[in-house]
C-alpha cells in the first residue's frame, strides 16, 4: 500500500471522539463524523481524486463499504465513510463503524510488548521458554533451538500461519487456530499446539509471517500477570483514550458486516467459512468479535475504528507519546528482518509490528524510505510515511480487496497525485 497527498487549506478544528462522535464544526464535505480532536486541513483536489477511487470501487462492487482517513503532519486532510456497513440491511458505512481488525491487531499488541519491555517486565532478548517453558517447536533434524521474544516480534522465529499452508501442514493436523475462527480453544491451548508444530527454519535465519504475535500475547499475560485484553488496555488503548479498540465489540450494533470477494458481487462471510487465498484459505468467523469465550488473539483478535488505528499510528509517527519512548519507536521502525525478506514485495523488510520500506526504487513506490505498512485479511490496509509526515488508513468490510486489491493501488496513485 502506497499513498501521497497535495496542498493544504486553512485548518478547521474538529472536536470529536476517537471513535467518531459527531463533529462540532464544518469545513469538509465529510465532516459529519471526523475522528479525534484533530485540526483539519481539507484538500479539495485530493478529495476529488480519492472520492473517484472509492466511488468506483463501490460502484464496481469490489468494495461493499470503506472508511478512509488521510493525515499529514497531524492534520486530517481527508476523511470519508463510503458504501454500506451492512448491504442486506442497507446500513450506511459511518466513520465510527467498528471493524474486525484482523492483523491490524498486531501493531497494538506489538506496542504493548514494547511497553512491557520498557517497564522491565520482559526483555526482547529473553528466550520464549523463560515465560512458556513447554514451548519448544523443533527443526527438521529434531533439534530444539532457542527462540527469543525479539525473533517472535519480527517474525524471524521460524513459525508460520495456517492460512499460509496447505491442508496437509502439521498446523492443520494439530488443529491450530489462526485467531480468526471459532475454535473452542483457550489461548494456552492454541499456543501449546503451535509449539508442537515444526519450525520452518532456524530462528533468526529468515522471515516468515506467522502466529508469533499470538505466542507473544500469552507471554504478555505471563509477564504482566493480567489477561491480554487488560494488558493492551493499560499500555496502549487506555493511554490513547480509545473507546472501541479491544478484543470484544463494546457496541455490536456498530460492527461492519464482512464480505468476501466474489463475482458479480462480494458474498457475506459466515462463521468458520474458509475464504480462498488461492492454494490456501483463511477460516473466518465474524461472530468471534462478540463471543466472550473466544481467546484473545494477539495477531488477529481486536476490533476498532479507523480513528483508533489512526491514533496509534500517529503516536508512533510522532515519537511514541503517550505510550512508548522514542527509543522503542526507533527499534520498532528499524528493519529487523533484512531487505531480502521482501515482506511486502521487493524492497521491503520488517520491523516490530509492520513492514519497513528499505528501498523505494526496488519497491517501485513513491513512498519514502522508512515507510511502515501492513494490513488485515478482513480488508484493511494502512501506511505511515515518516518523510512525508503522512498517515493513511483504509478499513473496509471486503476481503481481500481492501487488503491488497486494485483499490489499494488506485488509492496510492490518487493520494500521491499519480
Amino acid at each position: 500500500m502506497r499513498l501521497w497527498l497535495a496542498g493544504v487549506a486553512a485548518p478547521v478544528v474538529i472536536w470529536a471522539s476517537l471513535s467518531g462522535a459527531p463533529a462540532m464544526a464544518q469545513g469538509h464535505p465529510h465532516d459529519h463524523a471526523a475522528p479525534a480532536a484533530i485540526q483539519q486541513a481539507p484538500d479539495t483536489a485530493l478529495a476529488a481524486r480519492i472520492d473517484a477511487v472509492v466511488d468506483r470501487a463501490v460502484a464496481d462492487q469490489r468494495l461493499v463499504g470503506a472508511v478512509v482517513l488521510v493525515a499529514r503532519d497531524g492534520r486530517l486532510v481527508y476523511h470519508r465513510a463510503a458504501g454500506l456497513a451492512d448491504r442486506e440491511a442497507k446500513a450506511p458505512m459511518r466513520e465510527n463503524t467498528v471493524f474486525r481488525l484482523a492483523s491490524v491487531t498486531k501493531p497494538f499488541v506489538s506496542a504493548a510488548i514494547m511497553r512491557l519491555a520498557e517497564e522491565g517486565k520482559l526483555s526482547l532478548a529473553d528466550p520464549v521458554t523463560k515465560w512458556l517453558p513447554d514451548f519448544k517447536p523443533t527443526l527438521a533434524d529434531g533439534s530444539t533451538p532457542t527462540i527469543t521474544l525479539g525473533q517472535l516480534l519480527s517474525h524471524t522465529a521460524g513459525l508460520t500461519y495456517g492460512l499460509a499452508e496447505k491442508a496437509d501442514h502439521p498446523y492443520h493436523q494439530l488443529g491450530v487456530s489462526d485467531g480468526l475462527d471459532i475454535s473452542g480453544l483457550t489461548l494456552d491451548e492454541d499456543v501449546a499446539r503451535i509449539g508442537k508444530g515444526p519450525l520452518a527454519f532456524a530462528p533468526g535465519s529468515a522471515w516468515r509471517y506467522s502466529l508469533a504475535i499470538d505466542v507473544l500475547g500469552l507471554v504478555a499475560q505471563k509477564a504482566d500477570g493480567h489477561p491480554l485484553p487488560q494488558v493492551v488496555a493499560r499500555t496502549v488503548t487506555g493511554p490513547l483514550g480509545l473507546k472501541d479498540a479491544g478484543f470484544q465489540a463494546s457496541d455490536p450494533a456498530r460492527l461492519a458486516t464482512p464480505y468476501a470477494n466474489a463475482s458479480p458481487a462480494p458474498t457475506r462471510i459466515t462463521d468458520n467459512q474458509d475464504v480462498s487465498l488461492g492454494a490456501t484459505a483463511v477460516r473466518m468467523a465474524p461472530s468471534r468479535a462478540v463471543d466472550p469465550a473466544a481467546f484473545p488473539s494477539g495477531g488477529a483478535g481486536m476490533v476498532g475504528t479507523a480513528g483508533d488505528v489512526l491514533a496509534l499510528l500517529e503516536a508512533v509517527r510522532t515519537g511514541g507519546g503517550p505510550i512508548l519512548s522514542a527509543a522503542s519507536v526507533q527499534a520498532m521502525t528499524t528493519d529487523q528482518a533484512g531487505i531480502k525478506a521482501a515482506t511486502q514485495g521487493p524492497g521491503w523488510g520488517f520491523g516490530y509490528g509492520w513492514a519497513v520500506l528499505d528501498d523505494p526504487a526496488i519497491a517501485k513506490t513513491p513512498q519514502g524510505a522508512g515507510t511502515l505498512a501492513w494490513g488485515g485479511v478482513y480488508g484493511h490496509n494502512w501506511f505511515v510515511d515518516p518523510q512525508a509526515k503522512l498517515t493513511v488508513v483504509l478499513l473496509t468490510n471486503t476481503a481481500f480487496e481492501g487488503m491488497n486489491g486494485q483499490v489499494t493501488r488506485e488509492l496510492r496513485d490518487a493520494v500521491y497525485g499519480r
